[in-house]
């Protein structure tokens, strides 16, 4: 295939996942309260938000309120608060609403990219040597000396160096060093990845490299564009806004000065509301924009006079002040979750291109299903350019370096991904068999490194979400929180929990905000997907795979294509301990041995790394006030909230349940302000209303604010002893569960 062969696939798959977010939309965002700020030129709305959307301004947005929808733009979004420029009216007010947001915009950047390297000899040519890398290297390997070195020296003689960098195998620390190493030879090297955190931990220790060896200047590192997380916390002087406020104080001033004004009266908007307001919010954006026209020519000026820069692919693209320049060297770093389009943009402005990732982790994300954009968009560029190939034929490819001592895991939860994942080319260094102890001695689970926590035979619990379509597992939920929450008052304080579902996902997150919201300020406890927990890594791991009956199958998240890759990074998160929230009996009838969650089980029960309900006794030391675990078979403290009820009671008796004289007298005799719901199949003399949903677990709901899991145990099916029932406070949880009813 030639290289103009190439681009112009590249450049039609990226226009077909551009139409099919335009079409189909992307992040979809309620926003309410809408007001008319001005209506000259174009429709100018303020609206308020739930949560803080970080929509950068300017960008494309969709507007939708019942049947109408508007195009638009966003002219500011901060806090709890975001205005809005649409090509048509509504009204001066908007009750609620649909933002669709989706930065297809960026796609259109990197297509235009691709079209200027059609057209350039010598682009096309770094291109090409991408793509087909060559057989032969040029760099000396008689000289040596260390890992550092040789990546300095493959990428010095070599046009295209490949590095695969396994989880803990030192990449950063590497590919830092490296980076440094040319910068002291003067060269001009632009550092990029598809994730603002990524290019802030390199760019951190990066500077403090260059800072211990007594190099540093002014000026000569930049950190472009990007919020300057928690990674760059200490190195404020690389970032544009750090240079600004001290080359031009008075421009940064001014720029806080508008900014916290704006702020105030966006404040003064969401509580009140008058003409007088909105025209001095709309002067003000007027100000702003003025402004940051002065700020960004000095931006323009800092990227051309520093040696090293450091931006996401995103902004690399669409910003002329990098791609308009030429590099000594590109770093392109986790490369597996980058386009091939956009790994090809970064070879093209750089003499030479160091290409780091490890295509053993998720792959890049697009959302239309056409066949090219499967092909260019939906894999990485070591696959395509022949990389892994090799390794399947048994080879590392010529151009591949390999870092192989990993430093990150216990040698217990490594040597599953070492040897199923890796192929055995990945050992581990001496220092985690001491460094990790510390771990693996705390609770839960005290000295194991990874155990299953098996939940077979304790109820059929995996739904999917009535909206979304996505799963969701109240009693693997539960079970995961006691375990962040054992871990937690046993001294651990950096805990991370993933699934493959965003439903369960969620469900933690609302979960530890309502009744775990001052332990999570005080330690560093996160719950997200597992593609969104990719590049971070924390002490304690729990991994929630949410699967059980009844669902007939397990999730392709689980089991197809990219399974082996998700797996990966969810366990290779962990430095010290690997808690496997999984249900052994499920897996064992659905997966076949040869697939990645089912090698896991199978590893974690033949090396007797796993537990089961039975001894949720013994790892169970902390009760929550707000999460109790108790013996299903005791039944008064369920009666005593049953008595105290104020509103509601809300009971699901799944098919065939047949209650207990105990339950019908208490169900019976509750006071005449109490409505009974019923979820079931039948009519019941209690209910005051019956839902006929075939529902598949029990439960009783106090007040839609207490949840009891597990009860009426008449109703449970698929169980076996103990019996055990979880009493659970949270409005959040009740609020969800019940939305899968209405």
């Amino acid at each position: 295939m030639t290289t103009k062969t190439y681009i112009n696939e590249w450049m039609q798959a990226l226009q077909l996942e551009i139409n099919y977010l335009k079409k189909f939309g992307g992040s979809r965002f309620i926003i309410t309260n809408g007001r008319l700020l001005s209506n000259e030129e174009s429709y100018n709305y303020y609206f308020d938000t739930a949560i803080s959307l970080r929509i950068p301004v300017g960008s494309a947005i969709k507007l939708e309120w019942g049947a109408m929808n508007s195009k638009g733009k966003v002219l500011s979004s901060e806090g709890r608060g975001i205005i809005l420029s649409l090509e048509k009216g509504f009204g001066d007010l908007i009750p609620d609403a649909f933002l669709l947001h989706d930065p297809w915009e960026l796609l259109e950047h990197l297509i235009e990219r691709l079209d200027e390297i059609k057209k350039n000899k010598q682009k096309r040519v770094r291109v090409k040597r991408l793509m087909n890398p060559s057989k032969d290297t040029k760099h000396p390997i008689e000289k040596i000396k260390s890992n550092v070195h040789e990546l300095v020296l493959r990428s010095k003689y070599n046009p295209v160096t490949f590095v695969w960098g396994p989880p803990g195998t030192g990449k950063t620390y590497t590919l830092a060093r490296t980076a440094a190493n040319k910068y002291f030879q003067q060269k001009k090297v632009l550092i990029l990845s598809h994730s603002n955190q990524a290019v802030d931990v390199l760019m951190s220790e990066l500077t403090d490299f260059i800072k211990k060896k007594h190099r540093f200047r002014e000026g000569d590192i930049l950190r472009y564009g990007g919020n300057n997380g928690d990674a760059l916390v200490n190195h404020h002087e690389i970032t544009t806004g750090g240079l600004i406020e001290k080359q031009v104080p008075f421009l940064s001033q001014d720029r806080m000065r508008l900014l916290e004004e704006r702020t105030n009266l966006k404040q003064d908007l969401a509580n009140s509301f008058s003409k007088r307001d909105s025209d001095h919010v709309m002067e003000l954006e007027l100000q702003i924009g003025k402004l940051f026209e002065k700020i960004r020519k000095k931006e323009v000026q800092l990227v051309k006079d520093a040696f090293i820069v450091g931006a996401t692919l995103a902004k690399a693209a669409s910003d002329s002040a990098i791609y308009e320049q030429e590099y000594d060297v590109v770093i392109l770093d986790e490369a597996s979750m980058a386009y091939i389009p956009q790994a090809a943009f970064a070879a093209a402005i750089g003499k030479r291109v160091i290409i780091c990732g490890d295509f053993k982790q998720l792959p890049p994300i697009a959302s239309s299903r056409d066949p090219l954009v499967a092909k260019w968009l939906k894999e990485d560029v070591f696959h395509h350019a022949g990389v892994v190939d090799s390794i399947n034929d048994g080879e590392l490819h010529p151009q591949l370096f390999l870092l192989k001592e990993q430093r990150r895991m216990h040698p217990d939860i490594s040597a599953f991904t070492n040897r199923y994942i890796y192929h055995s080319l990945v050992g581990d260094h001496q220092s985690v068999y001491k460094n990790r102890n510390q771990i693996v001695s705390q609770a839960p689970l005290k000295d194991h490194a990874t155990v299953l926590v098996d939940t077979s035979f304790t109820g059929l619990h995996c739904l999917s979400d009535k909206t979304t379509n996505s799963r969701f597992n109240l009693l693997q939920l539960l079970m995961s929180f006691q375990l962040i929450h054992e871990a937690y008052l046993d001294g651990t304080k950096s805990i991370g929990y993933v699934t493959p579902y965003r439903a369960q996902a969620n469900l933690m997150e609302s979960l530890l905000e309502e009744i775990y919201r001052d332990e999570c300020q005080k330690a560093d406890i996160i719950a997200a997907t597992v593609h969104r927990f990719q590049g971070s890594e924390r002490d304690v791991m729990i991994f929630d795979t949410v699967d059980s009956a009844p669902q007939q199958r397990p999730g392709m998240l689980l089991t197809g294509k990219d399974s082996e890759r998700l797996i990966n990074v969810a366990i290779t998160r962990t430095k010290g301990k690997f808690l496997h929230v999984s249900n052994r009996n499920f897996i064992e009838k659905h997966i076949f041995q040869g697939k990645t969650l089912r090698q896991l089980v199978d590893h974690q029960v033949r090396n007797k790394q796993s537990i089961t309900t039975k001894e949720i006794g013994s790892w169970v030391q902390n009760q929550h006030s707000k999460l109790r675990w108790i013996h299903a078979i005791k039944l008064e403290a369920v009666f005593r909230d049953l008595n105290s009820a104020r509103g509601s009671i809300t009971i699901s008796l799944p098919v065939g349940t047949n209650l207990s004289d105990e339950w019908k007298e208490q169900l019976l005799n509750k006071g005449k302000h109490l409505k009974v719901t019923v979820i079931s199949d039948q009519e019941r003399d209690f209910s005051d209303e019956l839902l006929k949903v075939q529902f598949p677990f029990p439960f009783v709901m106090i007040d839609e604010k207490v949840l009891w899991l597990g009860l009426p145990l008449e109703g449970a099916i698929d169980i076996r002893p103990p019996y055990i029932a979880a009493r659970l406070c949270s409005r959040n949880v009740c609020e969800y569960l019940l939305k899968q009813f209405i």
